[in-house]
């Protein structure tokens, strides 16, 4: 088997007993985007000079006899929304074009001291706002099982490349769905920690309550090492919480959903499925099925407020997103415009505004502004986090009942570019499923459970655990994983007929 189609586990592997290089390894994936990112278009920013040496400086601390981590040696694809000091971060937008920051996120450090070889930066949504990666300000990434459709957003960069074969690995950042959606759409593994697991430090913010980076992986146990290996509790962050990672690698190994009370959610996906495409439900009901025939429990649950999720998160979203963004104003870094000295301050801001962020930028924060004015304020937004709370409510009630929750991760499987570019509703009803996860800030993944008789393309399953027990959902997704690669005699992608 060729050295990109072997799982990021397997690499650290080979590295660690030298029988390759890091070198080696990373120069059969900087082969690979060389051949196949002309179309996908994953990547914003390739460093091949810096990835390889990073990669021999691995090699020389192993020649050493130095006791690395697993995935020292393995090439990342980073999203580019953290902040990275050896390259550029742009968050997808004409603002930040070619803004190098002066320091390294926490999310980012921790990859490097992991070892891992940061090859480049991946393509989003401007500034993650989007389903679909054709927000960014540098064109949209491509599906690598259809070419003409989408791969999900905002992460669809990240999600494009590890499915690709570009990568074994990739981080992303969940908002309402950015990591388990797009993953779901390119039959990967996608996990959202819980909120406050994984650092925020230094990961450009689009809502701060929301936004949770994780990790993309062809296996759940991949998924799980860089889990692993990029979280914990970090000082910088005054969201972080101050407790051990979950043991996300041990429940990934461990694979067995024996007794395990799992809780289908009547409001996602059930009712008839109306919204809901036809394969999708079927490959979920079959899903459902495997899991009780590998010893889980089944029960039906019911969370009442998940049918508000939608309209909650799309008034919380944007007002964090108007207040954040505001800091992107023309006077501290980033795109300028109108500067000739014959212009006020205040116009040089609207001017650079006006050119530096795209319509979906634009969209939300008119949005979010208008939520948080006077008058608007309670009527708006306080309404919106009274359902959040209720939507915490439901799951802390579902999971007096069963151990964790699935639902089919998107409604849909991945549509053609273009399709819902001018219906936003249409757009957002993308994070139908995934958006309650994020406004309880509980952990969820999603793993591939088959391909939709329609159109054959991938589609992903939903695991939801509580607070702190993204255990859980390794527990499950692996087991899940391991019976289907069984039945289908390997992993879904090697259906892809791009690949």
């Amino acid at each position: 088997m060729s050295l990109i189609k072997k799982t990021a586990a397997e690499l650290g592997g080979l590295i660690a007993s030298r029988e390759v290089s890091a070198v080696e390894v990373v120069q059969a994936h900087l082969d690979r985007i060389a051949e196949v990112d002309g179309e996908i278009h994953a990547f914003l920013h390739v460093d091949a000079e810096a990835a390889l040496a990073q990669a021999r400086a691995v090699d020389e601390r192993i020649a050493r006899g130095e006791r690395l981590g697993p995935l020292a040696g393995v090439p990342i694809a980073h999203k580019d929304v953290f902040t990275t000091v050896d390259m550029p971060t742009t968050a997808g937008s004409k603002i930040l074009e070619g803004w190098r920051p002066p320091y390294d996120a926490t999310v980012t450090r921790r990859l490097r001291e992991a070892g891992l070889v940061i090859i480049g930066k991946t393509n989003l949504d401007e500034f993650a706002m989007g389903s679909s990666t054709e927000n960014s300000a540098y064109g949209p990434t491509r599906n690598p099982w259809d070419t003409s459709r989408v791969p999900g957003g905002s992460s669809g960069g990240s999600s494009a490349a590890v499915a690709a074969y570009e990568v074994p690995l990739a981080t992303g950042t969940d908002t309402g769905g950015s990591i388990r959606q797009p993953a779901a759409v390119t039959g990967i593994v996608g996990m959202k920690p819980t909120y406050g697991g994984s650092s925020r430090y230094g990961l450009i913010a689009f809502a701060s309550s929301l936004d949770t980076p994780g990790p993309f992986a062809r296996t759940v146990l991949d998924a799980a090492l860089l889990h692993e290996a990029f979280s914990g509790h970090d000082p910088l962050d005054s969201t972080s919480i101050d407790a051990p990672v979950p043991p996300v690698v041990e429940a990934a190994r461990q694979a067995d959903v024996s007794g395990v009370r799992i809780g289908v959610v009547k409001e996602l996906g059930g009712e008839g499925g109306e919204g809901y495409q036809r394969g999708v439900l079927a490959r979920f009901t079959e899903a459902v099925e495997l899991l009780e025939s590998l010893g889980a429990k089944i029960v039906e649950v019911s969370c009442p407020a998940f049918t508000y999720a939608l309209p909650a998160y799309y008034l919380i979203a944007p007002s964090e997103c108007s207040s954040n963004l505001a800091r992107f104003d023309a006077m501290r870094y980033g795109l300028r415009v109108g500067d000739d000295g014959s212009r006020s301050a205040e116009e040089v801001m609207a001017l650079t505004r006006a050119a530096g962020f795209g319509p979906e930028v634009k969209r939300r924060i008119m949005l979010g502004t208008y939520a948080l004015s006077s008058g608007y304020y309670d009527a708006y937004y306080g309404q919106a986090q009274k359902v959040r709370t209720l939507i915490m409510r439901d799951f802390e009630a579902a999971f007096q009942q069963a151990d964790v929750l699935v639902s089919p991760t998107t409604p849909t499987t991945a549509f053609p570019i273009g399709e819902r570019v001018d219906d936003p509703m249409a757009m957002y009803l993308a994070d139908l499923c995934t958006i309650p996860s994020n406004l309880a800030g509980n952990a969820a993944i999603s793993v591939p459970c088959g391909l939709a008789d329609e159109d054959d393309l991938p589609v992903g399953l939903q695991i939801m655990a509580p607070v702190l027990s993204d255990d859980r959902c390794y527990r499950v997704a692996a087991a899940l994983e391991k019976a289907f690669e069984s039945r289908w005699g390997g992993p879904l992608l090697a259906k892809a007929p791009a690949l």
